[in-house]
């Protein structure tokens, strides 16, 4: 049984204290105030374990992602045409594509990067990752980077 991968947005008040100290861990990261995730987890009180085991499934939200670069990665079977399907899903939804990275397919699946450029008629990124989770040889989509673009 395939669990679904759905997102929620709920207040910060409802979230449990380990995960606000995930992302407050992966800011120290992120801005270099720490340089080891040892350091970020001693520095925010949670285990090496904890910032591990959620890290990939928690990020600040933001009322809006305009004006920001989103880096997705995910793997996908090698098949005609799936690629093709993803840029135009991006581009049907609005965004930019700025880099596209793909591994030489091993054992038919193929390890993916793209860089996209959320503009002001973007439509909603999530609902674009939804439908890229849900097509058949894609396989979970992470947001694996997120930052201000150039002016």
């Amino acid at each position: 049984m395939q669990q679904d991968a759905g997102y929620y947005v709920i207040k910060k008040q409802a979230v449990p204290e380990v995960l606000l100290k995930v992302v407050e861990a992966k800011k120290l990261l992120e801005s270099g105030k720490v340089k080891t995730v040892n350091d970020a987890a001693d520095s925010v009180g949670i285990s090496r374990s904890s910032f591990y085991k959620y890290k990939d499934d928690i990020y600040e939200f933001h009322d809006s992602l305009q004006g920001t670069t989103l880096t997705l990665t995910f793997q996908m079977n090698d098949e005609v045409g799936l690629l093709s399907y993803v840029l135009n899903l991006i581009a049907e939804f609005g965004a930019n594509i700025l880099t596209i990275h793909q591994s030489i397919p091993l054992n038919g699946v193929a390890s993916i990067s793209i860089t996209i450029q959320v503009l002001p008629t973007t439509r909603d990124v999530m609902d674009m990752i939804d439908k890229m989770e849900k097509a058949s040889g894609v396989h979970k989509v992470h947001i694996s980077g997120r930052s201000a673009t150039f002016a």
